[in-house]
């Protein structure tokens, strides 16, 4: 077994924890919270589902953004707090965004945020329309004002990911470009930029797995984590059945200093849909990561993660036990491990 370190990240000694459950005979090391899931449906008056959503470490407590689907059908983005990462507390009204004049400067639609600390500020970036689907960012430091940045792409681009810091100088973000549906193909690739506004150095990451469920694509999910042997990153996978497609969270772990550079890439999922609150919902099936605590005094990593598009639930891990097993399982191809340009 390897030791693994958790690097650049605060101890968190208040990290949500369960171990893992006695006679549980997964294979995989990822157990889910006994409570799932940690957000009912009716969460907010206006607002059906909660679900797709971030979370980060906060003065103490826990604050996160979190996808909130309006009963007109119209996603917004709500912010939440928590004191222990498992019971929340919701604003009424959804996140009020400005220019850099203060001025309003409202999505017409906002969904699956990310919640980011790089450096002084939290980043928040979701996907929203930009005469398509394309990326929304915005910057707060104390989560009352919430300024919005330039569109970093143009359509169609989704599932947009930021680093915990700058890698080479540059600040770095995984995407998958779409199109302008329920995209039926995607991969990961990276982009880089001096100062959060023009991005470029794109990098193919990689691609569609072998593996039956991630056949059809695959996307950014938590921010990567930063350890003494790479990046850990969580991500989704999509296969198709005949009732639909299927997401799962997978596993794969990036070159710390180029990180278009795939080092290992776990064969078999890490969670797929098999409870219930996973697998029957308003989209049912879906296993999809937004967002990870972790503490380095413990190498313990909780992952919030969407279910069905209907609830979010919580699942556990250690850094040790699931780089092992994404060792253990790697499966990555020559192009996976290439620097990503043609």
């Amino acid at each position: 077994m390897n030791h693994v370190e958790i690097l650049n990240a605060p101890a968190l000694p208040n990290i949500p924890w369960q171990d893992r459950p006695a006679g549980d005979r997964r294979d995989a090391p990822v157990w889910r919270w006994a409570g799932n899931p940690i957000i009912p449906r009716n969460p907010v008056p206006g607002v059906a589902r909660i679900f797709n959503s971030a979370v980060v470490p906060y003065d103490g407590a826990f604050v996160g953004v979190f996808r909130g689907e309006r009963v007109n059908g119209v996603p917004c983005i709500y912010l939440g707090r928590s004191a222990d990462g498992i019971r929340w507390d919701f604003d009424a009204e959804g996140v009020k965004f400005v220019d850099e004049n203060g001025e309003p400067f409202m999505p017409q639609y906002a969904y699956d945020p990310r919640l980011v600390k790089v450096e002084d500020w939290y980043y928040a970036v979701w996907c929203q329309d930009f005469y398509g689907a394309s990326i929304g960012m915005a910057r707060t430091k104390d989560f009352r004002t919430f300024t919005r940045l330039e569109n970093p792409f143009i359509p169609f681009n989704r599932n947009a990911v930021l680093f915990p810091r700058r890698v080479n100088g540059m600040f770095t973000l995984l995407s998958r470009p779409s199109d302008s549906g329920h995209t039926p193909f995607g991969d990961i690739f990276l982009s880089q930029s001096p100062d959060m506004t023009f991005w470029g150095r794109h990098r193919h990451v990689m691609g569609k797995g072998k593996a039956w469920w991630e056949a059809v694509k695959i996307g950014g999910g938590a921010a990567p984590i930063e350890t003494s042997l790479g990046w850990l990153l969580f991500y989704h996978g999509v296969t198709g059945t005949c009732s639909g497609f299927v997401y799962s969270i997978g596993g794969a772990i990036l070159d710390r200093d180029e990180p278009s550079r795939v080092l290992y890439r776990c064969e078999n999922f890490l969670l797929t849909p098999e409870e219930w609150y996973e697998e029957r919902g308003f989209v049912p099936n879906v296993c999809f990561p937004c967002a990870t605590l972790q503490d380095p005094d413990t190498g313990c990593i909780a992952i919030y993660y969407g279910c069905a598009d209907s609830y979010v639930g919580l699942a556990f891990t250690t850094v040790d036990a699931v780089v092992d097993y994404i060792i253990a399982h790697d499966d990555a191809s020559d192009e996976d491990r290439g620097e990503g340009l043609r």
